[in-house]
């Protein structure tokens, strides 16, 4: 028998946020998130992702345990604004039965059709910035803390309730050896001189910081023409800024200005975390803080987060730019492997920045659409 039930008490939640730990024990490539950190996420009185968006976390029992999760988003920005008239899934975990899928995902079709929405699709979170995609290869290839990770039988499920591919989405990676500094090296000084660009960079997150919400700006910009894009509101600016900016290496931000000390381009860096998280299990205290700073510090694995530049500036070469100061902060920390985060397959522009670096697709995710 498989019941379905709202988690609404922090208790529930956290059952909802432990599914995962018990679904993927002692499998070497699922990354844990950080309970605490996940359970703000859901909070409506801390995540300014609820003032545009209203979201539901169901929890599936089959026989009286726990056999699956998932959580219904409607984001009224996009529907209303951008006249996308969908409802989102995401957090999207399950045992191998059909049935209890199935269930789950009759949820997110009632609040969809309760609100006179036309079409669902995920997985996917509140917003851009959150992961996004059921991974359909790479399931041997270590996640990170911004990828979902899952069995193989969460695609094949869907396609089986009917769901249609929407999105694909590549995650590629190459040995830092492959960067060859000839290729940007003077590109970077003629690009610079030509446009009267100057790179910023950082040694210290207290001066990261007057420049997050310009940064945060010049995201909206540079990726409003993506599908599925929703802008970043001022309070989510606050909110990512107190959440991520102040956790990342400052040495793995960079800024380009041009003469009037406008950011044109920027770049966000990550160490991997991966392996830190699976040691915390969870929990920040009473060790894992450690084995995150530690991390932070010390990884070898880098993680290309964001990169935007001006719509202006795209197709000058202002990438040379980018990449010449990552090259000489990577050269220094030792960096031996470069991460891409997902990119839809289709972002041929993206995809062309990499090339000389001979990246290897190691993960290819995509999202599910179903008409109500």
């Amino acid at each position: 028998m498989i019941t379905i039930k709202e988690a609404k008490t922090k208790k529930e939640l956290t059952e909802y946020i432990k599914f995962p730990f018990s679904l993927y024990k002692d499998n070497e490539f699922w990354v844990p998130p950080i309970i605490a950190d996940e359970l703000e996420s859901f909070d409506k009185t801390k995540n300014p992702a609820f003032e545009n968006a209203e979201a539901y976390f169901y929890i599936a029992y089959k026989d009286g345990k726990i056999a699956g999760r998932i959580t219904a988003i409607i984001n009224w920005a996009e529907v209303n604004d951008q006249q996308k008239r969908k409802v989102r899934f995401g957090w999207f975990d399950v045992i191998n039965d059909i049935e209890v899928t199935k269930a789950l995902l009759e949820k997110v079709e009632e609040l969809g059709k309760k609100n006179n929405l036309e079409y669902m699709e995920g997985p996917m979170g509140f917003s851009n910035l959150d992961k996004v995609g059921v991974l359909t290869e790479g399931f041997d290839q270590l996640g990170t803390m911004i990828t979902w990770y899952n069995h193989p039988y969460y695609a094949a499920h869907l396609e089986q309730l009917g769901y249609v591919v929407e999105k694909e989405y590549i995650e590629s990676k190459f040995p830092f050896s492959n960067v060859k500094p000839e290729f940007f090296q003077k590109a970077s000084a003629v690009v610079r001189k030509r446009y009267e660009l100057t790179p910023v960079n950082f040694t210290s997150t207290k001066d990261v910081m007057p420049y997050a919400d310009k940064m945060f700006d010049l995201f909206n910009e540079t990726y409003s023409k993506l599908s599925s894009f929703v802008a970043i509101s001022e309070s989510q600016k606050a909110y990512f800024k107190k959440k991520y900016i102040s956790f990342i290496n400052p040495e793995y931000i960079k800024f380009i200005e041009d003469k009037n000390k406008n950011i044109i381009a920027f770049g966000i860096v990550m160490p991997s975390f991966s392996r830190a998280l699976q040691k915390a299990k969870g929990k920040l205290f009473p060790f894992g803080i450690f084995h995150l700073l530690n991390a932070r510090k010390n990884s070898k694995d880098m993680i290309f987060y964001l990169i935007g530049i001006h719509p202006e500036y795209q197709n000058k070469a202002v990438t040379a730019v980018m990449f010449n100061e990552y090259y000489d902060t990577f050269k220094e920390k030792g960096v031996e492997y470069c991460f891409r985060t997902p990119e839809l397959s289709d972002n041929h522009a993206i995809h062309n920045i990499w090339k000389h670096f001979e990246p290897v697709v190691h993960c290819r995710r995509k999202t599910f659409k179903k008409e109500l």
